[in-house]
């Protein structure tokens, strides 16, 4: 099973949005399961605390519920990300064009969401 590594931005896309082709992800990479970093539940429950994010951030909270959590270090997400993927390898979720960058970079592979679909990218050939 591949574990997918999730930002906040995808997290909220993927808990509020209908997404039409999620199990055509597993065709291309196989049997994935999403995990969520620790850094992004606080950061979601940060955004919890603002009245104009209070909706999805509680929302994707629920969502994320069933999900296996996993701890990352680093002091802000997306250099935490970064790291892990350089250290570890793997597939990143995430709608930051800057996180995609630095991820690829390190070799990594990105998921992400566009036109409500999810669409697989790969790190450097």
């Amino acid at each position: 099973m591949v574990e997918v590594i999730c930002d906040t931005s995808f997290l909220i896309h993927l808990a509020n949005k209908r997404i039409k082709n999620l199990s055509s992800i597993e065709t291309e990479i196989g049997r994935i399961r999403f995990v969520v970093p620790d850094i992004v539940v606080s950061e979601l429950n940060s955004l919890a605390e603002l009245e104009d994010k209070k909706t999805v951030a509680l929302a994707t909270l629920d969502f994320i519920k069933s999900f296996k959590q996993v701890r990352i270090e680093g002091k802000f997400a997306d250099d935490a990300f970064v790291l892990y993927v350089k250290k570890h390898g793997g597939i990143v979720a995430t709608m930051d064009k800057n996180l995609k960058t630095a991820i690829k970079m390190q070799g990594g592979s990105i998921i992400s969401i566009s036109n409500d679909k999810i669409v697989l990218e790969s790190g450097k050939e």
